[in-house]
């Protein structure tokens, strides 16, 4: 008769994360793309279920505050954002590679720590590793600004009229404060051409 021994190795049926049933699909874990030059990057935050509205007035002032603390750290400059209620899209150009992942990581530090102070709690904020996508052209810029200042007629309804919840709504002493100016040619065409701004 064959002695059968308990097996070691290899995957175990059942094993490992469950899949939360009716939640977005996190952000994923693959590697991004490195640069070694300033690129402009469309980046999404999202925050956890229980993070309260990030569109009330008391949340949007400690987000704009935090962007005006972390206004060019680490190579990192927001050119322009919108807040939802649960994430926030922000355009940004990022030195490189690493300047992307620290001015963001130090930013959303920023961020967590600001709410969890205002829902007076400690603990994890946003629910994933943020998510980011390379602009390469005048064209995908123009796209992805669109996008981002549109947003929110996208989740809420109604006609593309300027956010108050976004930079195209700020005034220029805000603006100066909050937002920097893109160095690469690119932001400044692209900028140009989605505010239809002569050259």
């Amino acid at each position: 008769m064959e002695l059968l021994l308990p097996q070691r190795g290899g995957k175990r049926k059942g094993a490992g994360r469950k899949r939360a049933v009716g939640r977005r699909a996190r952000g994923s874990h693959k590697a991004r793309p490195h640069f070694d030059r300033p690129a402009a990057v469309l980046v999404t935050l999202r925050v956890a279920d229980y993070v309260w509205n990030l569109r009330s007035a008391r949340s949007f002032r400690l987000f704009e505050q935090c962007l005006a603390d972390a206004l060019g750290r680490f190579g990192l400059r927001i050119i322009q954002f919108a807040v939802m209620g649960n994430h926030v899209h922000l355009i940004v150009e990022a030195d490189s590679s690493e300047s992307l992942s620290r001015g963001i990581q130090g930013l959303s530090i920023r961020i967590a720590k600001a709410l969890n102070r205002l829902m007076d709690r400690s603990g994890t904020v946003f629910s994933d590793h943020f998510h980011s996508r390379i602009l390469k052209t005048p064209t995908e810029l123009v796209t992805a600004i669109a996008y981002v200042l549109d947003n929110h007629a996208h989740h809420f309804g109604g006609t593309a009229t300027r956010d108050r919840f976004s930079s195209a709504a700020l005034p220029s002493d805000r603006c100066e404060r909050i937002l920097a100016q893109p160095r690469t040619w690119l932001l400044r065409a692209g900028w140009r051409r989605a505010h239809r701004v002569p050259p």
